[in-house]
């Protein structure tokens, strides 16, 4: 089955594995677990309990394996590092402290 998931961490597209994905599905490349609330859907860190669906049970720890039942992959899911603005802020603190 066809798909554009890529994993929540790395980026690295998930295209040959096949849906629903397993409880203790990894990322070939990362090793990271991909059933996990910041691959899913309702995933949203804006929200109370960073989560979207108002029946699901809170889970803790957001980047590991979880039971959710109301778990479904996202596309989107990895979110690259805004790099302009951690350099501007590096550099901005070696403006006030010196450098290393």
């Amino acid at each position: 089955m066809a798909h554009d998931l890529v994993c929540w961490k790395c980026g690295t597209s998930l295209a040959e594995l096949t849906l629903p994905l397993r409880r203790l599905e990894e990322c070939a490349k990362c090793r990271s677990e991909l059933h996990v609330c910041r691959m899913c859907v309702d995933y949203d860190p804006r929200v109370a309990k960073h989560c979207r669906e108002p029946t699901a049970e809170e889970v803790s720890d957001k980047a590991h394996a979880n039971f959710c039942d109301h778990f479904k992959p996202r596309s989107a899911a990895c979110v690259a590092p805004n790099t302009g603005e951690i350099g501007k802020s590096l550099s901005e603190l070696e403006k006030l402290f010196g450098k290393r």
